[in-house]
């Protein structure tokens, strides 16, 4: 029963994350555990804390219910996607995933660099 439950949660993380056009980088970050064990996760072969579960469920904008295959999937209004940030392009979200990990210098050229290039229609 364990390995079915496992599996239906994987399935319905699988599927609420590509219907918010995420990657599981994105989704592991946002709850707070390392990308391999999402992996792990949304492939069926492990099962989340309690506390994982309801992060999981909050970021994904799914009911608890849904996640575990109990009513069928749909927008869930309590659980909307926090706006902002949220709403960048996979591309901006990888490269500010690799900027979180540069030194203070690195940074510092990296905000030199991003300057000297204008903002569409700016121009």
């Amino acid at each position: 029963m364990e390995k079915t439950l496992a599996s239906r949660l994987g399935g319905a993380a699988r599927l609420a994350r590509t219907r918010l056009n995420l990657t599981q980088a994105d989704v592991a970050e946002r709850i707070g555990i390392a990308s391999e064990v999402y992996g792990r996760l949304e492939r069926g072969h492990m099962l989340p804390s309690i506390q994982t579960f309801r992060r999981l469920c909050v970021v994904l904008s799914i009911s608890a219910d849904e996640a575990l295959g109990l009513k069928p999937s749909g927008e869930v209004k309590w659980a909307a996607e926090p706006p902002s940030e949220y709403g960048e392009s996979g591309e901006l979200r990888r490269l500010l995933r690799r900027a979180k990990q540069l030194d203070r210098g690195a940074i510092r050229l990296l905000s030199v660099l991003a300057a000297q290039f204008r903002p569409k229609g700016n121009g």
